[in-house]
Formats: C-alpha cells, structure tokens, sequence
C-alpha cells in the first residue's frame, strides 16, 4: 500500500501541471468582449441615451436624469429611449471587439498564469488597445451621438437617419469620407482612458478579491470587480466624454480648443464632471453586463473544448 501511494505522487503532480498548461495557453476567439459588449448594449442603451441628451443640454430642456427619461417617453415613448440603437451595436461590434481582442492577445503574449502583469503593464496593454479601438469604431461613434441627440433637436436641425447603414451612407455622401473621424482624437483619449480604467482596473480588482477575501472565482467577485471598473471608468472619462460629445454632435468644423473655451466659459470647471451620475448609471451597469457576460462566454469556452476551470 505505501509503494502504491508514492507511485501515484507523480501521476497527481503530473495532472496538476498539464492542467496549469492547459490554463496557461487558452486563446479565447477575438470576437468575445464585443459579442459581451454588444449584449450589454442592448441592456444599458437607454441610460446611454439620456447621458448624451444630458451633456448636450441647451435651452429649457430637462436638468435631471429622471426629468430627462419622463420628456423623452412623453414626446417618443418607450421606443424614444432606443432611438440610435443599432449604431450602439455598431459601435460596440468595431470598438470593443478591437479593443478587448487587442488586450487580451497582448496578455496572452505577455503574462502567464504564474507570473500576472503588473497594473502599470496592465494600463499600458489596455491604453494601446483603446486607441486602437477608438480608431477603428470612430465612425460607429459618431452615428451613435448623433443618432441618439436627433430627436431632441428641433425639427428642421434633425438628420433622420433611418439607422445606422443609412447613417454612414449619408455621412459619407453628405460630408465625405473625412466625416467618419470625426472628433477621432478626443475619442481615441477617451477609449484609452475608457480602457484603461474598465478592463485593466477589472483584472486588477479580480485579482485582489480573489488573492485577499474570501471570494473565489464566480459570479459574485466577477460582479464585484466589475462594480468597481464601473467607478473607476466613469470618474477617469467623464471629462473626455464631454468633449468627445460636443465636437461629434457639432455640423461644421469645432477644434477641441474652441469647445474648451465654450465649455469652461458657461459652466466654469463643473463641465468636467457634467453627466456623471448618468455616466455611471450608464457605466457600471455596462460595465457589470459585459464583464459578465464575458465570463459566462469564456465559461462555456472552457467547457465545450473540454478545458478544466
């Protein structure tokens, strides 16, 4: 029986690192965080939806989130709050397909179960991977704040695009190919910044959880974390958001400077902040959906191929 016991040693040890192995080389598909992200859309549009109305604000129209909810179900009804839709779920099929393809190829390649990145390597990972992502869905970004401010426009100011294929054919058509970037500078600073504190953040704050509380690797500390990002990516890119909104949203030519000085004049330093609340009721419920669903995706990832958790 003792010869016997020893013997199995090695066959234990064996296991354990061919299934260290296996943790250590999965190759999640690319498409994940945008199929995730997409999926979060659907769930969270409408909060998206009154921030922009918010930072675009003028005249006497609704102060508050709530009173900005009320005014578009009484004038558009329920489907008012998913006016611009299917440029939100364009946006997050270019953006967030690079931006999380891009960072989780770059964690395969630089980290290891055995050794994590550090967060300084964590933000400079995600930092590249939102600028990439902010290039590439740039154009979807623009449809998605125009769309989505339309109706609050009066009536002879509207583009009216029917949705998000007829919206890039008229841009195209209307204002040339140039159109498609614009404001692509703020909104690649904003999906850097937006990347960098959401996802880099959410790895670090999973790791934290997992190493020092009794937590374990489920839903509730994927809900945690992701609870966390969601503050730490709206308080990181309100500002950003801002301006990135102000100079899509704009007909004619607004250099960033010129949007500054028109923000800093009106409202002093509080436009930095301006949308936060609904920033981050928008954020961390997105924030919570994608991560979750990102997990439950790699979940079955795992499972179909086979890949021990």
């Amino acid at each position: 029986m003792e010869k016997q016991t020893t013997s199995d040693k090695p066959v234990v040890a064996a296991t354990t690192t061919t299934t260290k192995s296996k943790q250590q080389t999965i190759h999640y598909p690319f498409w994940f965080g945008g199929s995730a992200s997409s999926m979060a859309a659907t769930v969270t549009h409408p909060l998206d939806l009154v921030k922009v109305r918010l930072q675009m604000r003028t005249g006497d129209a609704p102060k508050s989130m709530s009173g900005t909810v009320v005014h578009i179900l009484r004038h558009h009804g329920i489907t008012g709050l998913y006016n611009g839709l299917s440029a939100s779920l364009l946006r997050q099929i270019t953006y967030s397909t690079t931006r999380f393809g891009i960072y989780e190829e770059l964690k395969t390649r630089f980290t290891t179960k055995d050794s994590p990145a550090s967060f300084p390597l964590l933000i400079a990972m995600a930092t590249v991977s939102g600028v990439a992502g902010g290039l590439v869905g740039n154009v979807a970004d623009v449809l998605n704040v125009r769309m989505q401010h339309d109706a609050a426009l009066p009536p002879a100011q509207r583009r009216n695009y029917a949705h998000a294929i007829d919206g890039l054919a008229r841009m195209t058509r209307e204002e040339g190919f140039r159109s498609w970037f614009r404001g692509v500078w703020p909104n690649s600073a904003r999906a850097a910044a937006m990347t960098a504190s959401q996802l880099a953040s959410y790895d670090v704050f999973k790791r934290i959880l997992i190493r020092h509380t009794p937590l374990e690797d489920n839903l509730a500390t994927h809900f945690s974390a992701s609870f966390l990002a969601g503050v730490a990516a709206a308080t990181v890119t309100s500002p950003i958001d801002v301006i990135k909104t102000r100079v899509m949203s704009a007909s004619g030519k607004s250099s960033i400077g010129q949007v500054l000085g028109s923000l800093y004049a009106q409202e002093g330093v509080r436009w930095m902040f301006k949308g936060w609340v609904p920033s981050f009721l928008r954020l961390g419920p997105q924030t919570i959906c994608t991560f979750i669903f990102l997990e439950g995706h790699r979940k079955m990832y795992k499972k179909a191929k086979g890949i021990e958790a």
